[in-house]
């Protein structure tokens, strides 16, 4: 005697099983667009050719253009937290007192995007423009709590005197002086967040 009881069951989860991922890839696309087009671009037909979907299938998880943004607001937020957990899986076992350059490297690296200037410029542009649609802006701010409790454990890792709060602020703000004074970003970001800690180190 078969247990077709069980089967349903399996069968159903292996179908919500699936959903799932095809919403996660439709939210990746959503995010991978709006970082390289800007939020203006966020359409279900080009989230839909983003992520080699059906329009039909982009309308059933996200059925409006705030749903769509939502979905990229986390996905962002979610991508920036992964980022993050690499550079901390990656750390050196040092700290700012031990090793300041070492130390704001990590940290700087922790908080920036992956990637060269250009990519960086990208990269804050659309971010900065994501903050025009409410309901990405919301999605984003509200997946930073795990953001933030990642780069807090770099921060202590590394003993920065510097809270985690204004660890980012200080490298947000050196990437819009280095951006719009056209000088280079990560190195912009180490000496000013090495400047806030008060610690003087030869970092190139």
């Amino acid at each position: 005697m078969t247990d077709s009881g069980g089967d349903r069951d399996r069968d159903d989860r292996g179908v919500r099983g699936k959903g799932a991922r095809r919403r996660d890839d439709l939210a990746r696309a959503a995010a991978a667009l709006t970082l390289r087009d800007g939020p203006g671009a966020l359409t279900h037909r080009r989230v839909a050719a983003e992520a080699g979907a059906s329009l039909s299938a982009t309308t059933y998880y996200f059925a409006s253009l705030d749903d769509l943004a939502a979905a990229a607001g986390r996905a962002l937020a979610d991508e920036w937290a992964a980022h993050a957990r690499t550079v901390l899986a990656a750390a050196p076992a040092v700290t700012v007192q031990q090793d300041p350059a070492t130390a704001v490297r990590v940290l700087v690296d922790a908080v920036l995007p992956a990637g060269d200037d250009t990519q960086v410029r990208s990269y804050y542009e659309h971010l900065l423009g994501a903050g025009r649609h409410a309901a990405l802006a919301t999605a984003f701010a509200a997946g930073r709590g795990v953001v933030d409790t990642v780069l807090g454990e770099l921060v202590a890792r590394v003993g920065a005197p510097t809270s985690t709060a204004v660890t980012t602020a200080v490298v947000d703000g050196a990437v819009v002086t280095a951006l719009t004074e056209h000088r280079p970003v990560r190195a912009t970001a180490r000496a000013l967040l090495l400047d806030a800690w008060g610690t003087e180190s030869d970092v190139p």
